[in-house]
This record gives structure tokens, C-alpha cells and sequence, in this order.
């Protein structure tokens, strides 16, 4: 259902509001560049810190923009079932393509709660919803057991990883039907996680070079694996310094370096500090923009 390159794309703000011109055109190279969609309000969306309301029309204006061009698959997780369902279902009357749904946060429920959980979300919509397991900001590890367990429900059919852990990563595909696919979460493990039966990635990097990205991926898809290790190899200093700071600081950073958007985030997060990394980032990105990459 879902394969290839889904972009978690960055929410711009302008004097504290959604600055919608520039989301567009933001968008609109996310088209251009032939992805297969995007992931609005997601972490590097900065969806702890959209309002609801905010939330709600920051989908429907996307689902508009993106609609028989690309996918939309729209982040609607919480931490309470309750409300992780009514977003659900808000998303899904303005027809996006598929529901993101991130393991529940702080109230660290056991397996059978997150099953519980995710299969009441499902149950709630007709949309396919992609899982979201990363501990590193949930503190619970959805296990691979239990992704099983929720291969079986219908509209669940997918699994955006970002444990890190390419060995339960691999279990993970091990036990799932072969129509539901494994994503990465972590755009340095694209090309490992592919090559163990992964299927493509919801990518931060691709914010910044959405048509470098798609070209691993589908250069592997093809069988062509030196080009892909190529490209990889290439795009692998900037996996890491993209996170020199907590997401999406750095990446909307060299956005606003690239005239995209400003560089306004909402607290608690704030702009990325001045310094060697801060430098050393702009340079790379430079370079590598100087060699043509989009």
C-alpha cells in the first residue's frame, strides 16, 4: 500500500501562524519532485504545538494541494485513544490517503494497550493507517509480536520504523504478510532497512532534497544497487547533522538558508544555535547543492 518516499514535511510559521504560502510552494516541489507523498503534521511538523483547529485545516489545505498528485498521509497520534480517534476521523473526511499513528507517549501502556490502541483507530475509519514505532520520544518499543497482531486488521498495513534496530527491524518482516510494508524512520537506515525487505522511507531529509532521495530509493527498487549506495553514501554526512539538534530545528534551518520558508519555531523548541555545527551544516548543504543536488 504504501512504498517509496513519504516526506515528513515541516510546518512554516509566520508571526506565530501557519504561513500558508509558503506550505504551498513547499508542497508544490514535494510534486515536482515526483515523491510518493507527504506526512503533515508529524513531529517535524511540530504537531505538539499546532492547536487543533490549527491541526485540522493544516490537513484539509494539504489534502487540497496534494490530491490526485501525491499521497497525503496525514499524522494524527495521541497519547489518548480517544482524541487519536477523533483526529482520525476529522483526517479522513478530507480524504487523505492514509492516517499516521504514533505509538502513545508518557503513559508508556503495555503491548496489549498499544494493540488495543491502534486497533480502536482503525476500527474508527476506513483509512489505511501506517503505525509509527519510535521509542526514542515514546518510551515504548511497539514489538514486532504485535505489529503481527495488527497485520491482521484490515486497514492496518503499515509501519514507519524508527527503533533504529535493524534486527528487530528485520523480525519485524519476517513475521508480516508481504503486502504489509516496513518504512523507515531514520533516513540513514533507508538503504540498510531496504535491503532486508524494507520498502522505502518517511524521510526528513527530503524536505531539503526530495529528488535525491526518491532516486535511492527507486535506484535500489530497480535492482541498481551501486547507484544507490552512491547516493547514499553521499547524502550520509547530512543524515547525521540533520540532527545536530532536536528535529525539525536543524532542517528548517536550512530551508530558511535555502529561502523556503522563515525560521520560526514554537517553543519549547527554538532556533538552531550558532557555532562550529551550525556552520559546518550550511557548508555541506552548499557543497552539495553547488553538485547539484534537489
Amino acid at each position: 500500500m504504501f512504498t517509496g518516499v513519504y516526506t515528513a514535511i515541516i510546518t512554516p510559521f509566520k508571526n506565530d501562524r501557519i504561513d500558508y504560502d509558503s506550505y504551498h510552494s513547499l508542497l508544490e516541489r514535494q510534486i515536482k519532485a515526483g515523491v510518493s507523498g507527504v506526512v503533515p503534521c508529524g513531529t517535524t511538523g511540530e504537531s505538539p504545538t499546532l492547536t487543533y483547529e490549527e491541526h485540522s485545516e493544516l490537513i484539509r489545505k494539504t489534502v487540497e494541494i496534494c490530491r490526485g498528485k501525491i499521497k497525503v498521509i496525514a499524522g494524527t497520534g495521541s497519547n489518548s485513544t480517544k482524541e487519536a480517534i477523533e483526529l482520525t476521523e476529522h483526517a479522513s473526511k478530507d480524504g487523505v490517503d492514509g492516517i499516521l499513528s504514533v505509538n502513545p507517549y508518557y503513559n508508556k501502556p503495555t503491548q496489549e494497550g498499544l494493540f488495543l490502541h491502534f486497533q480502536a483507530i482503525a476500527k474508527s475509519s476506513d483509512s489505511p493507517l501506517m503505525l509509527y514505532n519510535i521509542p526514542g520520544r515514546t518510551a515504548v518499543n511497539l514489538l514486532p509480536e504485535t505489529i503481527l497482531r495488527l497485520s491482521q486488521i484490515p486497514n492496518i498495513v503499515s509501519v514507519k520504523e524508527a527503533t533504529g534496530d535493524l534486527g528487530q527491524m528485520s523480525k519485524t518482516i519476517s513475521l508480516v504478510p508481504e503486502s504489509f510494508t516496513v518504512l523507515s524512520g531514520d533516513d540513514n537506515l533507508t538503504l540498510p532497512l531496504m535491503a532486508v525487505g524494507g520498502r522505502g522511507v518517511v524521510s526528513v531529509v527530503s524536505n531539503i532534497f526530495p529528488s535525491r532521495v526518491k532516486e535511492l530509493v527507486d535506484s535500489f527498487s530497480r535492482g541498481e544497487i551501486q547507484k544507490a549506495k552512491e547516493i547514499h553514501y553521499s547524502l550520509l554526512k547530512l543524515f547525521s547533522m540533520v540532527f545536530i539538534e532536536t528535529n525539525p530545528i536543524p532542517v528548517k534551518a536550512i530551508l530558511n538558508w535555502m529561502g523556503y520558508c522563515t525560521n520560526e519555531l514554537r517553543l519549547p523548541l527554538t532556533a538552531l544555535s550558532e557555532g562550529r555545527g551550525r556552520e559546518e551544516l550550511k557548508s555541506l548543504v552548499n557543497t552539495l547543492r553547488e553538485n547539484g543536488f534537489e
